[in-house]
């Protein structure tokens, strides 16, 4: 099974496309022992409704060997929990470090997906795709306004730097992994018909929602038949509101699947 398989499984079982951020920040929790605490919270109220899991692991690194001892025995929760894990690593390097990466991820943490940078070229990307079943976001064009200093940048072909990215996906069938296994970052927050109309039609991973200000309206009417999902993270960790995580990834999912269904 290839990893759009396996995510349009999950996102059927569910009825979900939500994408739960997990994204601790350290200045608001006591101690590095309430942080898992928390994000174990986290992993039980909304498993129900995640179609995955997305741990950002720049803030578990934060907390140095503590933080990745956490992330560790986090996943172990998630993979537990049934739910399929795209770590947001952006992992951008030459092959060798890279396969590294890969061996770390893929073979001792055995999450599901990896976002990466892919602006070192294929090659760069490569060694993530020997693994059968498992899958790679590269960013295409991001929720940050800094996506017009290079993802959105016109080329003199008339085409945009993302487009480039995009063409990478095609290569997937000639890898272990399998056509499917890469897919693109799309911040919602630049989700216009422009940028979806030159997206190939591959898995996104769509964040933005939420805190970002991304609006779902910008996906009303897509027609894709890879399956996508839906990153929110501050909204559901630190929502200022009286709701659970498990009502507030339920509405957020409800939401999403009012517009994408």
């Amino acid at each position: 099974m290839t990893y759009a398989e396996t995510l349009r499984q999950r996102i059927s079982e569910t009825g979900s496309a939500l994408c739960v951020g997990l994204d601790p920040r350290p200045d608001r929790h006591e101690s590095i022992e309430a942080i898992e605490s928390f994000c174990e919270q986290v992993i039980a109220e909304t498993a129900e409704f995640a179609a995955v899991f997305k741990p950002n692991i720049a803030y578990f690194e934060a907390l140095g060997v503590n933080g990745y001892a956490m992330i560790e025995r986090l996943i172990g929760k998630m993979k537990a929990a049934e739910v399929p894990i795209v770590l947001d690593a952006k992992r951008g390097d030459i092959g060798t470090t890279q396969d590294h990466y890969a061996k770390g991820y893929f073979e001792n943490w055995d999450v599901d997906a990896v976002t990466l940078s892919p602006y070192m070229g294929f090659d760069s990307v490569e060694p993530f795709l020997k693994y059968p079943g498992k899958g790679v976001y590269l960013l295409g064009v991001t929720s940050n306004a800094g996506a017009a200093d290079l993802e959105t940048h016109d080329l003199a072909s008339g085409r945009k730097v993302f487009e480039l990215v995009g063409d990478m996906t095609k290569r997937a069938a000639d890898t272990a992994a399998g056509l499917g296994s890469i897919g693109l970052v799309l911040g919602l927050t630049n989700a216009s018909d422009e940028v979806m109309a030159r997206m190939p039609d591959v898995p996104l991973l769509i964040p933005g929602l939420g805190a970002q200000g991304g609006d779902l309206e910008a996906l009303r009417g897509a027609d894709r038949s890879a399956p996508f999902v839906i990153n929110v993270s501050r909204g559901i960790l630190y929502a200022e509101s009286d709701q659970s995580f498990s009502q507030l990834a339920k509405d957020y999912a409800d939401r999403i699947a009012s517009v994408t269904r």
